[in-house]
């Protein structure tokens, strides 16, 4: 096999294999430009690392107060959580896009064309 071949299917092979982990980095990097802490945006509606907002925490069903979100690990909970419950099946097979959208548009947001472009900034990131 020629070798440009082979590199180009190691490159998708790496970026379609990304984990649970990378996702996670990604996000971080679109939200908050890998910023950490009590980060506010959206208009002061969106805390921490991965900008959750309060009605996103509450659908996790995280415990704690909401202000826990600025700490990394606890968005971390709270996006697997989340996307536990409204995308279980893209969260299982690794669907970063389903996920991403999910994430960004809520729980119908893998059908809405506003998410295409989150995912591919999401996409680039990963």
């Amino acid at each position: 096999m020629n070798k440009a071949i082979a590199f180009l299917l190691l490159c998708l092979t790496t970026a379609s294999a990304a984990d649970f982990a990378q996702f996670t980095r990604a996000i971080h990097l679109v939200e908050s430009g890998g910023r950490l802490g009590p980060t506010v945006g959206d208009g002061g509606r969106a805390l921490g690392p991965l900008q959750i907002h309060r009605g996103c925490w509450q659908d996790s069903r995280v415990g704690g107060r909401y202000e826990d979100v600025a700490d990394l690990v606890v968005a971390t909970r709270v996006l697997r959580a989340y996307l536990h419950r409204y995308a279980p099946a893209a969260l299982a097979g690794e669907d970063w896009s389903t996920c991403a959208r999910v994430w960004n548009g809520g729980p119908r947001g893998a059908s809405k064309t506003a998410t295409l472009a989150y995912w591919a900034k999401v996409e680039g990131r990963l």
